[in-house]
């Protein structure tokens, strides 16, 4: 397992990060127990939740995830050391959460606090933003117009942005959390938080997971050019694009417990005509190099200059199994060419 710094972090994480959000509703207590047992055996120490986990988010299911780490945690207290553990606030729109208000200076403490209690330990290593107050090109929002910049004006943005550093500011210096990142952000969303750190001494932001994938590579090359000049960690998550490209959605299957069976927030706007047919693409390549379909994905994910970490889920062991041996292969130059044929074809298939 190969390890690297979080952005501008002194923590070390492994080249894979442990998704956690089916834990709670697709997978139960003993299962998370495997799963965080077997990544930890595999050299794994980078665990990745959010306070409105499992998903899809629900009032039944919120904080659920995070309990069942915290019930891990206080019967392996030792192993709280060995772990770099990340978690997230939510953004507005949720009404079981805060009423649905934004993330504030406020609201960053009493998450933190009450992630904390879920989690059962004294700190967190990582606390990011699970995706802004403003309009977001993200979850399929990412065609011209989709989103309209103009709506807010920039001192509000800014102002609002201020004040969520200083509330992170105060979880950092009362000891609750060691670094801050964002999610679902973009690349004028790092600079603001970038600037406003350093012009007023506050935590500066050490990384930012997004959506990024065989089917969705927006953020390269710009997003993630950014990234590396700041020294920022990218961390790609559904790598998978919520299991599409292992194959197993396409010829309209729809197998049995899988993500595409729970109703969605944003609804399943991946299912396209051009999704499967790239994903068909691409699992044939997988056959030619003789490896999974989810393999091919993952390792090519993991070759992306800039990625730091990528977030991986799976509901079982074999899913998870496999998709850590994805992370020690490499794919050849022929294999690269393949993929790429079929990237330009399909540059934005949702």
């Amino acid at each position: 397992m190969k390890y690297s710094l979080l952005g501008s972090s002194d923590l070390s994480v492994s080249e894979v990060c442990l998704g956690s959000m089916t834990w709670g509703l697709q997978n139960n207590q003993e299962e998370a127990n495997q799963q965080i047992d077997y990544a930890l055996s595999q050299d794994i120490n980078f665990i990745d939740t959010a306070e409105i986990y499992a998903i899809p988010p629900t009032p039944d299911t919120y904080g659920k995830t995070e309990t069942i780490i915290g019930n891990w945690l206080a019967n392996k207290p030792s192993k709280r050391k060995d772990i770099v553990l990340a978690s997230k606030i939510s953004g507005p729109g949720l009404p079981w959460v805060r009423e649905g208000s934004s993330i504030s200076g406020k609201n960053i403490e009493l998450a933190v606090n009450e992630s904390l209690k879920r989690l059962q330990t004294d700190y967190i290593d990582l606390f990011q933003l699970h995706w802004p107050n403003r309009g977001f090109p993200h979850f399929g929002k990412h065609w011209p117009n989709e989103v309209d910049f103009t709506q807010t004006t920039t001192a509000h943005e800014v102002e609002n942005m201020l004040d969520i550093l200083q509330g992170l500011s105060r979880c950092v210096e009362a000891g609750k959390i060691r670094y801050c990142g964002l999610s679902d952000d973009t690349p004028w969303g790092i600079n603001t938080y970038l600037k406003l750190s350093e012009q007023y001494d506050l935590p500066r932001i050490v990384s930012i997971q997004n959506e990024f994938n065989l089917l969705h590579p927006q953020d390269a090359p710009y997003l993630i050019e950014n990234c590396i000049r700041e020294n920022i960690a990218y961390l790609p998550w559904s790598p998978l694009a919520t299991g599409i490209l292992s194959g197993k959605y396409l010829n309209n299957a729809l197998p049995k417990g899988s993500r595409w069976t729970f109703e969605q927030r944003n609804g399943i706007f991946r299912n396209t005509p051009s999704t499967h047919k790239a994903t068909a693409a691409y699992v044939d390549i997988a056959k030619q190099y003789n490896i999974t379909p989810s393999q091919l994905a993952l390792a090519w994910c993991k070759q992306i200059h800039g990625v730091t970490s990528t977030i991986i889920g799976a509901t079982s062991m074999v899913q998870l199994q496999e998709n850590i041996k994805g992370f020690n292969l490499e794919l050849s130059a022929a294999a690269l060419s393949d993929i790429d044929k079929v990237l330009r074809e399909y540059p934005a298939p949702y």
